[in-house]
C-alpha cells in the first residue's frame, strides 16, 4: 500500500526512491469502515489524510438537518479541510467514508522538526496543494456555468466510477440537484457503461 504514496509523492518531487521511501516509512496507515464519520462538522480539524482504497465524501449538514454533498474523494487523493485563516477555526465540513477505506492519517499541524528531518518535504506538500486548488478551482468555474444535465455529463466523463460507488441521493447532491432531477437525466441520455 505504501508504494501507492510513494509513487503519487513522485508527481510532486524530484527526491530519490530512498528519500521518498524514508518519508513514507513513517507515515500512519490506518482502515476505516463504510460510515465511520472522520471529521464532524463544527470540529476543529486536526487530521489531513491521503486514500489509499476507497472513497470519502465532504458535506455540511444544515440546521434543518439538510445534508449537501461538496465532494468526493477516492483513491490517490488528499483530504484537507484548512481553516486556520478564520477567527473560528471549526470546520464547516464533515468527512465521512462512503466505503470502506485505507488512509495514510496525517497531523495537519507539520512542525518544523518534520521539514528538517526530510528536507524536500515543504516543497513537495505546497506542489500537492497548489495542483489540489488548482483543480478545485477549475472545477467550481465548469460547476458554476453548467446547467444540471452538463454536470452529469462532465461526471460520466471524468468521475464515472462515482456512479457505481456513491449512493444515489448523495450524488445528486453532489451535482446540485434532486435524485429525481438525477433519475430523469439519467433515464433522457441512458446508462452510461463503466
Amino acid at each position: 500500500m505504501k508504494q501507492i504514496l510513494i509513487n503519487y509523492m513522485k508527481r510532486y518531487s524530484d527526491l530519490s526512491e530512498a528519500e521518498l521511501n524514508n518519508m513514507a516509512s513513517d507515515v500512519t496507515i490506518t482502515p476505516f469502515q463504510k460510515g465511520t464519520v472522520l471529521l464532524q462538522q463544527g470540529e476543529t480539524p486536526e487530521q489531513c489524510y491521503f486514500i489509499l482504497k476507497g472513497c470519502i465524501r465532504k458535506y455540511t449538514v444544515s440546521e434543518s438537518g439538510k445534508e449537501t454533498t461538496v465532494n468526493f474523494y477516492t483513491e490517490e487523493q488528499s483530504v484537507t479541510i484548512f481553516n486556520q485563516h478564520g477567527d473560528d477555526q471549526v470546520s464547516k465540513y464533515s468527512l465521512g467514508c462512503v466505503e470502506d477505506c485505507v488512509l495514510v492519517v496525517g497531523d495537519l499541524l507539520i512542525g518544523q522538526d518534520a521539514y528538517d528531518k526530510s528536507p524536500g518535504l515543504e516543497t513537495m506538500i505546497l506542489k500537492m496543494v497548489e495542483s489540489d486548488m488548482g483543480g478545485m478551482h477549475d472545477d467550481f468555474a465548469a460547476f458554476i456555468s453548467s446547467t444540471p444535465e452538463e454536470r452529469y455529463q462532465s461526471l460520466i466523463e471524468k468521475r464515472p466510477e462515482l456512479l457505481k460507488r456513491v449512493p444515489q441521493h448523495q450524488l445528486a447532491s453532489y451535482l446540485g440537484m434532486t435524485p429525481e432531477s438525477l433519475s430523469r437525466i439519467k433515464k433522457r441520455l441512458g446508462s452510461p457503461r463503466i
